[in-house]
């Protein structure tokens, strides 16, 4: 339980914005498969499962943006793990 305080900790913002995601997804998801079959349990049924499956690729999508960052400017990070003098 500590490894997942610990991730859940590290990566904080980035599950946060992948959960403000969610809803908004699982929303938009709802009234299009609503308007597409007509059928409310259907469309509950759609915007539950494709909107899960998208969030979880939507964080792995953002932690490689983040390494793809941190390889174009490594001189930042390097710069960030130093620890200012006050």
């Amino acid at each position: 339980m500590s490894r997942i305080r610990r991730i859940a900790r590290h990566h904080g913002h980035t599950l946060a914005k992948t959960g403000s995601y969610y809803v908004i997804h699982v929303c938009v998801a709802a009234l299009v498969a609503y308007a597409v079959t007509g059928n409310l349990w259907a469309s509950l049924t759609l915007s539950l499962l494709e909107p899960t499956v998208q969030a979880v690729a939507f964080f792995f999508h953002e932690k490689a943006w983040e390494r793809a960052a941190r390889r174009r400017n490594p001189q930042a990070n390097s710069l960030s793990s130093v620890p200012v003098a006050s």
